[in-house]
């Protein structure tokens, strides 16, 4: 729709200039290569690892019916409960069913892209439940009353000044009296543990995500760094984990790759600090965890996705992050402009497939294709070039060129095509020609914020003729 590109067009423009919001990006951006560096020296041969997780994800991607049918059974065999989700509608309507059973004042929640994307917390917002958001990054940007702006790390954008001023009223609701001198990360930190570790301790319902889906044994894998998911799936009487179909992996096995290069390009350490393995609800024997565990496996477009023989490859993504962090678009702009929760170069891929409801095929515009997005990915998915098949296919499904325009483009392909065969017809016309030309055909095209660069008045090939005396 062409709101949603205005908008993009509009908010962009503003980020791109906001010098401030820049230097904070480059600064989270430069930390996060530093540590990165040391964690990479684990791989003893990087490259090798990238084509080995490539094709552990590929081979999960193409064969996404036989993994998902075999996790299915061994999951149910493990006392899990599965559902099926076509869509986000779906999703929320079946989460709620569990819920209602329950009847909670709240639920509790760690970080979570899934349940982002079905639009989880407004929907439960809209049944008067809260929703309390349990890592400590998602739980600055609800304060906020703010969308996640990273994947990986939800309030980048955010400084310490900006966050104690978010924790005021909980400090006063904790007992804490502000102490305007002393800011550190450590104290905002343990405010935010005092006031989360009452909802820790006494919800009924936890909800999370998954990093993976193991088809051989039926169980979830999830990576995490403050323990929160951990508390969200074992403290509570239900757990509900809300996964996309194509987190699944063939084998536990995997992990062993997986789970390293998830931690080093998603940030920077060699392994995060915990690394959970769910197989079901609690058993008979066993006196932690919850009485029931649901699975909500959402398709929401990744079918439709997995039909595009080329693009299909972007489903191998595990969520790292990191073609987001040397991303120069995403570096002038940051993360709320995409107004959709995947961002970044795997956002313009995979969002106009997944976002439906909404147009978001000028995001596939949004890209300088320099590549660094496909160098770094840890799976070997050539992002520059599945944004290229975006454009194509927006171009000939929506028929966005006329005859007109089609025609026009034509013939500047045919006088490029005729001076790039004689050298002497590039000098044709004159300086000042050429640049009428140039701006009648591409000032358009290259923006208001650009200066379309002049034609000189000799080209290098007659300077160097007029220097040598060569007629």
């Amino acid at each position: 729709m062409k709101e949603t590109k205005e908008k993009f067009l509009k908010d962009s423009s503003a980020k791109s200039k906001d010098l401030e919001h820049k230097s904070r990006l480059q600064h989270a951006f430069d930390n996060y290569h530093n540590k990165q560096k040391k964690s990479l020296l684990q791989f003893s041969d990087l490259q090798l690892a990238k084509e080995r997780a490539g094709g552990i994800r590929q081979k999960s991607i193409e064969n996404l019916e036989k993994y998902l049918i075999e996790f299915e059974s061994n999951f149910i065999k493990n006392g899990g409960k599965l559902i099926w989700a076509r869509d986000a509608e779906e999703a929320l309507i079946e989460i709620d069913k569990i819920i209602q059973k329950h009847a909670p004042e709240f639920i509790i929640k760690s970080k979570s892209m899934a349940t982002e994307e079905i639009g989880l917390n407004e929907f439960l917002a809209e049944k008067k439940i809260d929703a309390i958001e349990t890592d400590l990054g998602e739980f600055v940007q609800q304060l906020a009353g703010e969308a996640p702006y990273h994947i990986v790390t939800p309030c980048l954008q955010k400084t310490k000044e900006e966050i104690k001023l978010l924790f005021e009223p909980i400090r006063k609701k904790n007992g804490e009296t502000a102490d305007t001198e002393n800011n550190s990360a450590e104290e905002l930190t343990n405010t935010a543990r005092k006031y989360l570790r009452r909802y820790l301790q006494t919800a009924k319902i936890g909800i999370t995500g998954a990093n993976f889906l193991l088809a051989d044994c039926g169980a979830i894998a999830i990576t995490e760094n403050e323990g929160n998911a951990f508390f969200c799936a074992s403290a509570t009487e239900t757990h509900i984990a809300v996964v996309g179909i194509e987190k699944i992996i063939p084998s536990i096995n995997d992990l062993e790759l997986l789970w390293p290069l998830l931690a080093t390009f998603g940030t920077g350490q060699k392994i995060t600090t915990y690394n959970h393995i769910i197989s079901g609800p609690r058993q008979a024997d066993e006196t932690e965890g919850p009485k029931e565990f649901y699975l909500v496996l959402i398709d929401n477009g990744r079918s439709e996705l997995l039909e595009k023989t080329e693009q299909r490859r972007a489903l191998a993504c595990i969520r790292c992050g990191a073609c987001y962090n040397v991303c120069p678009v995403y570096k002038n702009i940051g993360g709320h402009v995409y107004n959709h929760v995947y961002g970044g170069p795997i956002g313009k891929v995979i969002t106009p497939h997944l976002a439906k409801d909404k147009n978001f095929s000028h995001l596939s515009q949004a890209s300088s294709l320099c590549g660094a997005c496909t160098e770094i990915c840890p799976v070997g998915i050539d992002l520059h070039k599945l944004i290229l098949f975006n454009r194509r296919d927006e171009v000939t499904e929506n028929k966005i060129s006329t005859p007109i325009a089609i025609g026009a483009e034509k013939l500047i392909w045919l006088a490029w095509k005729t001076a790039m065969l004689k050298r002497s017809n590039m000098d044709k016309g004159g300086a000042k020609a050429k640049n009428i030309l140039l701006k009648l055909l591409f000032k358009k095209l290259w923006g208001k914020e650009r200066e379309l660069p002049k034609v000189a008045e000799k080209s290098f090939n007659q300077l160097m003729r007029e220097q040598r005396n060569i007629s």
